[in-house]
């Protein structure tokens, strides 16, 4: 009799054991779990202890709330320009309402892979290679529109959508390299082009300053030279006023004067002939010494201390030397 009372005792313990472990429940952060009664769903456990009815409720299923990574499969697929190429893709998601993703779609991850391949070839088809290979943004955005609106009745919410990788078939890669291989050639040599013109333009450029500069120092000499001749000029009139003053006066040796300068400038050229090696002095110096005299005594005359040597009828002055029918070797440099 004892021994059947301590069974029955171990039996409510083990019973009663079971039943607390069936009606204690703790969520785990990141987790919510769905509760059925008598197999409906009923009400959704968040993060914590929960007590459950004995018997009657039950957790249903165990949803991870944390955002989840889903490999998309890489498949071949036909652009609208019939070129072949092999996409693959991942989807992030995160469930939002734990009792949609567990009851409105059996097996979620499943789900979601599939509607995302079936997006993803549908996108790529409507679309050039070209437009593929450089619009990878843009694909991604439509992708995660069409995707995410499409998972919305699932208590899903996909959060990005990427392609990872996108192989066109090997000739296509060819044709590919070549056309930017030769596109790279292009712009290097437009790049050259336009340095040359850059550095033909700075050239015109400098040359046009240049010229600019030339022409404005010529000027600037021409008028300089002008004014010199001009001063030049004007103190050739006022000697020869001077001169013709003295010339109405009855001075004679004014007249000398102008006529020893004229011929002192004739001897001078004739010296300086390249080709010329011997100069011969007329015999009649006679007249000139006059002249150099009558150029001294002017000299005299307009004031002490202006040239050199004595005056003298026939005589020579300051060294220089007077010869009568001679020839003077002339020396060459």
């Amino acid at each position: 009799m004892l021994s059947a009372s301590l069974f029955f005792g171990l039996v409510l313990l083990v019973l009663a054991a079971v039943l607390v472990y069936n009606s204690v429940k703790i969520v785990p952060q990141g987790f919510e779990y769905t509760v059925e009664r008598f197999g409906r769903y009923t009400r959704t456990l968040t993060p914590g202890l929960w007590l459950l009815v004995p018997v009657m409720d039950r957790v249903g299923l165990k949803m991870n709330m944390m955002e989840q990574v889903i490999d998309i499969p890489s498949q071949d697929i036909i652009t609208r320009d019939n070129a072949q190429v092999t996409a693959d893709a991942v989807a992030f998601i995160q469930v939002m309402d734990a009792a949609s993703a567990a009851y409105e779609v059996a097996n979620l991850d499943r789900a979601i892979s599939n509607l995302a391949l079936t997006n993803v070839r549908t996108v790529l088809g409507s679309m050039d290679l070209d437009e593929i290979l450089s619009n990878r943004d843009a694909i991604n955005e439509r992708l995660l529109r069409v995707i995410d609106l499409a998972t919305n009745p699932w208590g899903v919410k996909v959060t990005r959508v990427e392609i990872k990788d996108l192989t066109p078939p090997h000739d296509i890669t060819e044709a590919m390299a070549k056309q930017m291989k030769a596109e790279r050639e292009k712009r290097a040599e437009i790049l050259a082009a336009e340095g040359d013109k850059s550095a033909a333009i700075l050239r015109a450029e400098g040359e046009k300053q240049s010229a600019i500069l030339e022409a404005e120092g010529r000027r600037e000499a021409a008028f300089r030279d002008a004014e010199a001749r001009e001063r030049e000029a004007e103190a050739e009139a006022k000697a020869t006023e001077m001169v013709s003053e003295a010339i109405a006066k009855g001075d004679v040796q004014a007249v000398n004067y102008f006529v020893a300068q004229s011929y002192v400038e004739a001897f001078g050229k004739l010296a300086e002939a390249k080709h010329q090696k011997t100069v011969i002095i007329p015999a009649e110096t006679a007249g000139l010494v006059g002249l150099l005299s009558g150029i001294t005594e002017l000299k005299g005359m307009a004031g002490p201390g202006t040239g050199g040597g004595t005056s003298g009828p026939g005589g020579s002055t300051g060294g220089s030397t007077s010869m009568a029918g001679t020839s003077v070797p002339k020396s060459n440099g």
